[in-house]
This record gives C-alpha cells, structure tokens and sequence, in this order.
C-alpha cells in the first residue's frame, strides 16, 4: 500500500509540474507581439470590406515652427531717465506711473539757494561788460595816440576777454538748470527752476516725492516713448541658420495664449551670451498699448524647409516603438515597412530617408487594419 501511495504522489507531482510548464508557455506565446511576416495577404472581399485606399508619396514644402521667447523692450533713445543736473529740493511734481506726457511739458519744480545765486553772478558779471568794453575802447585810443602805456591797455584788453569768457559760462550752467539766460533780469531772479519733458511718452517709474532732495546723481524718473516699442527675442546659436530679417513671427503672452501678435524680424544679434544666445529684435505690426516694457512675451517663428517626401497620417503605423508604411505589390497583397518621421502639418507627415520608394504605392486608409491582420495571423 505504501509503495502505491507513493507512485500515485510521484505521478501527481509530475502532472502539476507538466501542467504548470505548458500555461507558462501559453502565456509567453500570448505576451509575444513579433510579427513573422512583413506581407499581408488578402482577399478581394476583405480589400473592399477594410476600404483600402492607396496612393503615391507628394513632395511639399514643409514648414516648421521655432519657439522661443523674450520680452517687450524699447531702443535706449526711447527710454529716458529725468535727473536734476545741479541738484536741489523737490517742490511739486503730477506725474505717477502709466501718465502720458508731451515733450516740453513742465514735469516738476525744483528749488534751491544755488539757483538764487547762479542768477546773481550771471547778472552781475553781465552788469560789468558794458564799462570794460568802453574803459577798453579808451586804452585804445590812448595807446594809439602814445598817451598810455602797452601794458595798461593790454590789461584793459585780458578784463574784457575774462569776463566774457565768464559771462558765457555762467549762462551755459543757467541752460543746463534750465533757465533761459537771455530772458533773465533783474526782476525774473527765481529760487526754483522748471524739470521739462524731453520727450512724447509715458512715465514708468517715478522715485521721489515732495520735499526730497535730489542729488545730481538721483533718477527722479523714468519716461518711455512706445513709438518705437518692438519684441526681444531670446534664439540660441544652434537656431540661428534657420532665420533671417524680414521672417514673420507670431507672438503672445502667457496671460493671454489665443491673442496673436503679428511682428517682423528687423535685426538680429552677432554676439553670443553666455548662454549660447543673442537678441533678435521684432517690429510689431500693430502696437497694444497693453504692451509694455518688460512683458514677458513667447513667439513662434515660421520656418521653411527644403520640399520633403510626405504621406498622409493615415499611412503611418506605430508598432513597437517604430513606425510603418504598406507598400501595395499586387491589387491584395501589401508590404510593411519601416520608415523614419519628421513633421506632421495639415495631416501630412514628412518621410525621411525615402530611398527606392519614390515609385512606389502606400496604403493612406486601412494601414490599421492591415496592421492587425498581421498580428492576428502570428498569434494564430
């Protein structure tokens, strides 16, 4: 009895093992996707009943889209720090940031004790011209008629320069505090001088307030003229072949993707940055007022290549990580075969490397269908 329970055991163990080996092989044929054959083969019915459609590959010229980004910059002539030249204690000022204001008009007043006193020495070394210049036409003719002597009237002669020279210097430094030495006078002397615009444009910053005093050096505030507002782009080393001046570009911001800005490539850079990158300059087409500088903006770039091999999306299979075409060989019967990609646009997609495919016919509806055709037919 006990050698029967053995055997019976043994015969058990070995039927489970067998069992056990023939699902494992069933589950790895099941895993397996390899495709034995690259040729499907049909029957007339079953080319109806897929709806196969085929045709040769078209050349086309193909354009593809370079993303990059930047922001709204102005020209340095357009973006004006206002500062007081001598310095002095700001009196009143209107502006705040996003005001528009015209060139030449009165921005802010400054005063100071020192434009009290530029004023009086202009005045007052004027004042003295008029007896130099005549004590300098009597030396004159004194010399000439021998009654003086050459150095009385050579000294005569250096006042006269001096003070002009002085007069003329004083009024320079009247012009650059603003004030117009040829309408001052004794009755027009003011502790305080007018700040002008220099240009059309709007204020961006304004870094003072009433009662501060402003040292030379101080920017009391910044002005932007947005005529010449254009787009800085940011294109690295290895994109600059593919564009050139008067390329179209399309620009948007993050807060708003689905507003496009039309702009036009005017100049581009011939430095590299550290980042293996240089500025491209765009001119918008039209201008926001929305846009201001600084505004972080991304931008695609139209890029045109040379004409490529192309095929509908529909012709192209993706099969284990690969992709594939159907080459028709006879009115049933289709080949699969690998093929490298480039860019879909419009539905098309680029064929690389199109070597003894040219004259060719493609599957372009059913290349699916015949995919699984394939597949089925290995698991069979």
């Amino acid at each position: 009895m006990k050698n029967s329970f053995n055997t019976l055991l043994i015969v058990a163990i070995i039927l489970i093992l067998s069992s056990c080996g023939s699902q494992k092989a069933t589950e790895e044929a099941k895993d397996s996707t390899a495709i034995e054959s690259s040729i499907a083969n049909l029957s007339e019915k079953q080319v109806q009943s897929i709806g196969i459609v085929t045709a040769s590959m078209e050349q086309k010229t193909f354009s593809t889209i370079l993303k990059v980004s930047g922001k709204v910059d102005v020209p340095p002539q357009n973006l004006i720090s206002v500062s007081v030249p001598m310095g002095g204690y700001l009196k009143s000022t209107h502006l705040i940031p996003g005001m528009f204001v015209r060139k030449g008009e009165s921005i802010a007043i400054i005063e100071d004790q020192q434009y009290i006193q530029m004023q009086q020495d202009f005045l007052t070394t004027q004042s003295k011209i008029s007896f130099l210049e005549n004590e300098y036409q009597r030396q004159k003719e004194l010399n000439q008629s021998k009654a003086s002597s050459d150095k009385v009237f050579q000294q005569a002669e250096m006042e006269l320069k001096t003070q002009k020279i002085l007069v003329k210097a004083l009024a320079e430094k009247l012009k650059l505090a603003g004030i117009n030495p040829e309408k001052l006078n004794e009755n027009s002397i003011s502790k305080s001088i007018n700040i002008y615009s220099p240009i059309n444009g709007y204020v961006s910053k304004v870094n003072v307030n009433i009662g501060k005093y402003i040292s030379p050096t101080d920017v009391m505030f910044e002005l932007v003229n947005t005529s010449d507002i254009h787009l800085a782009l940011k294109v690295f080393e290895k994109d600059l072949d593919k564009i050139s001046i008067g390329q179209k570009v399309t620009a948007y911001t993050n807060t708003y993707p689905n507003k496009k800005y039309p702009c036009e490539i005017l100049l581009i850079g011939k430095s590299l940055s550290d980042e293996r990158n240089t500025d491209v300059h765009c001119h918008f087409e039209v201008y926001d007022k929305a846009l201001i500088p600084g505004t972080y903006m991304n931008a695609e770039i139209e890029i045109t290549n040379a004409k490529s091999y192309v095929l509908p999306e529909d012709a192209i299979v993706r099969f284990e990580n690969k992709h594939f075409v159907f080459a028709k060989k006879s009115p049933t019967q289709f080949e699969m075969i690998e093929v490298e990609i480039g860019n879909t646009e419009k539905g098309l997609t680029e064929i690389i490397k199109t070597d003894n495919m040219n004259n060719q016919t493609f599957v372009i509806k059913g290349a699916y269908s015949l995919l699984m055709s394939l597949k089925n037919k290995s698991e069979e």
